[in-house]
């Protein structure tokens, strides 16, 4: 059993300004930890750049050219919102980011690997189809989602986001597409505003508000009661985690109390529902995360698992 690890030296470059809470040591600190000795048997892969193919199946050719336009040629940040910065190398890093998960895309199911987690940024949950948004630029999940469909074949395509933030992006991805099922779990009422329950696309939206507080308990029961149910109805081929880390309870921009066992615990169900429908195939892609002591930990303990048997 194999877990690939899809990542770039570009994506350190993704240059977002003087504290910004997306930001270069995030990415230091998850490849620090994960070079350790525990993680020896990880196959550590460069990310190639997505293509524009792969960008526009998710976003139109003029979306893609807009964003490229505002990545400054020299020095300096443009903003692209008040949260969503690029600097000269951001554009590459997208690129890079995006490729990374339609990369894992074609390893698994040419079957070279089990499993993949692509240590990327910036992240891609909150970039609509017309709109990059939340510090993200493309849809890097749905993008790898909908490679997985075009290139190979795949009719039933889940990503299961449990990222504190809702991702809109994603949503506003899958909302009209019955191939897709996305799942997430969030804190209600926070960025960006998304995310509720009658929220249900053509049934394929499945959300999970949680109320400030919630912790380890009220994670379990919306698995039994919401993810598991969905996702054993759905019959994935394959499951795309959007992996946020900023339910920790750590963790500065929201107010949840997840910790490390909640992800470990989290990520081997998933991974349980995987080998019963997909042959066990999982790509995991970082969203957010922004306590690096907690995020280094979080991310470790979840990578653990991928690279364990199932239960």
């Amino acid at each position: 059993m194999t877990t690939l690890l899809y990542t770039h030296p570009v994506c350190l470059e993704h240059d977002t300004g003087f504290g910004h809470p997306e930001c270069p040591a995030r990415l230091t600190a998850i490849l620090n930890v994960l070079g350790t000795v525990p993680f020896a048997a990880l196959e550590w892969r460069d990310a190639p750049e997505a293509t524009i193919e792969q960008l526009t199946r998710i976003h139109p050719l003029e979306h893609v050219e807009r964003i490229f336009a505002r990545v400054p040629r020299q020095g300096g940040h443009n903003a692209i919102d008040g949260d969503t910065i690029v600097s000269s190398r951001s554009g590459e890093a997208a690129l890079r980011a995006a490729g990374a998960v339609c990369a894992a895309v074609d390893a698994l199911l040419n079957r070279e690997a089990s499993n993949a987690f692509c240590a990327i940024r910036p992240p891609g949950h909150h970039a609509e189809p017309n709109q990059s948004m939340g510090f993200c630029l493309f849809g890097n999940a749905a993008i790898g989602a909908a490679h997985a469909r075009a290139a190979h074949g795949l009719e039933r395509v889940a990503v299961i986001d449990f990222d504190v933030h809702h991702g809109n992006g994603t949503q506003a991805a899958f909302e009209h597409d019955p191939g897709y099922l996305y799942i997430s779990t969030h804190q209600a009422y926070i960025y960006p505003g998304t995310g509720r329950r009658e929220e249900r696309g053509v049934g394929n939206i499945v959300n999970v508000p949680l109320q400030a507080g919630s912790g380890t308990a009220d994670l379990r029961h919306a698995w039994r009661h919401d993810i598991e149910p969905a996702l054993r109805e759905f019959e994935p081929q394959l499951i795309l985690i959007s992996a946020g880390f900023d339910a920790h309870h750590l963790d500065p921009l929201a107010e949840l109390n997840f910790n490390e066992d909640d992800y470990r615990w989290l990520t081997q169900q998933i991974l349980a529902i995987a080998a019963e429908y997909c042959e066990g195939r999982v790509i995991s892609l970082l969203e957010g995360g922004y306590n690096l002591p907690a995020l280094a930990a979080s991310v470790a303990t979840h990578v653990k698992a991928l690279m364990e048997p199932p239960l």
